[in-house]
């Protein structure tokens, strides 16, 4: 478990690592990556890697070099083989020859891998390069670790067997927030509610944690989750109506919304979603996730199809009236800013060898999305989650955006 002194002394470590690093050797980067084609997680950020990004009022350019590629699938438009002539790097046809620049020993120092879908097959092919080579090198994973929580607790083991730092998951909990809020450390938290769009198990995911990675700095740190259930359909708004999730929280919610849908976009004016009884017409498919965490904590995740295109957050904190609420921003495309605040973190582990926040916040997120789905194929059954007895601390000091 990673303690609030252990994270301590490894940010002072990475705060003066990464003060050095201008006069260090450029870190020597390779990319895996299911495709690599416009607007792909790969592009977004390998591009970053290879002409930086502007992030914090500046134009940052890594101390990194991409010396490498594999990509599993050339489809139409795939952008590879333009990028390593532009760039001057190997595409190569396997994960180790990419690893290994097509020698024989393990010639890179980090690793961008964005398997999209869960794909841990990549990562594994990763570790017994470590193995074999006897060196084991950072390794970012993109979005959630695997479909399988068991397989994703694998990937997590074998960085701590073999000692090396990992990061994982998405944009969302480093992007900017409207407004700029964080959860005080070691708070109580009487409920919290997350709301969002999207309709596939990835935007599910980012969805959750979102959630995440505001419950997580609760009092006594992550404990783990007891049991979920995952509810559909005019079942939501039963849930909501019972009391199973806190209306006065999904409105502060939905206020922080920048896209609420219906009469504003038809006329133009401002709604109050909740107290208008306007979701039903508006969401044809809701579904709540319903998270019952092992220290008593409820929370609740809404997919509003419909109603919003944004994703927003709402908690209330014990022995206070005031409702604490927040928009986890997300810029538009092409240029997708956001991502640049995740390969922030990413280019920080790098440099200094260490983790800006723990791994686990990831396996937890996709054993809870796992558990959910579970949940659906069974008639929306409430499962008990023993194995999601994940146990970590928060980082002392914030991680997104300003």
């Amino acid at each position: 478990m990673l303690t609030r002194r252990a994270f301590l002394e490894t940010s002072l470590q990475a705060s003066a690592a990464l003060a050095a690093s201008p006069a260090a050797p450029p870190k020597r980067i390779a990319i895996l990556a299911t495709t690599y084609r416009l607007q792909s997680h790969a592009q977004q950020m390998g591009d970053r890697f290879l002409v930086g990004y502007p992030y914090g009022g500046a134009w940052r350019r890594p101390n990194a070099r991409v010396v490498s590629l594999y990509v599993d699938q050339t489809q139409e438009g795939d952008l590879s083989t333009a990028r390593a002539r532009e760039f001057g790097f190997q595409v190569y046809p396997t994960i180790s020859e990419a690893l290994r620049c097509g020698g024989k020993q393990l010639a890179v120092d980090a690793v961008l891998l964005i398997a999209e879908r869960g794909r841990s097959e990549f990562f594994e092919q990763c570790v017994k390069v470590f193995d074999q080579d006897r060196r084991a090198i950072p390794v970012f994973h993109d979005e959630r670790l695997s479909d399988s929580f068991e397989k994703a607790k694998a990937m997590v083991d074998a960085s701590r067997r073999l000692h090396f730092p990992m990061l994982a998951g998405s944009s969302i909990p480093v992007t900017w927030r409207l407004p700029s809020i964080e959860l005080p450390l070691d708070c109580a938290i009487e409920e919290a509610l997350m709301v969002g769009e999207g309709g596939s198990d990835a935007t599910d995911f980012d969805a959750i944690e979102g959630l995440q990675c505001m419950v997580e700095r609760r009092r006594g740190g992550e404990s783990g989750v007891r049991a979920v259930q995952l509810i559909q359909g005019d079942a939501v708004w039963k849930a909501g109506a019972a009391g199973r999730y806190s209306r006065d929280l999904l409105t502060a919610a939905l206020s922080r919304s920048d896209t609420p849908l219906g009469l504003t976009v038809t006329d133009g004016r401002t709604q109050d979603l909740v107290a208008s009884n306007e979701l039903p017409n508006l969401v044809k498919s809701p579904a709540a996730y319903c998270i019952e965490y092992r220290d008593g904590l409820k929370a609740t995740m809404l997919m509003l199809d419909g109603a919003i295109k944004d994703f927003n957050f709402a908690a209330r904190l014990k022995g206070s009236r005031e409702i604490w609420s927040t928009q986890f921003l997300l810029t538009p495309d092409p240029n997708v800013t956001y991502s640049a605040c995740l390969i922030d973190k990413v280019e920080q582990m790098f440099e200094t060898g260490a983790a800006p926040y723990p791994v686990e916040r990831t396996l937890l997120t996709g054993g809870i999305l796992e558990s959910c789905l579970t949940s659906k194929l069974q008639n929306n059954a409430r499962l008990e989650t023993p194995h999601l007895q994940v146990v970590y601390r928060a980082p002392h000091a914030s991680q997104f955006a300003r």
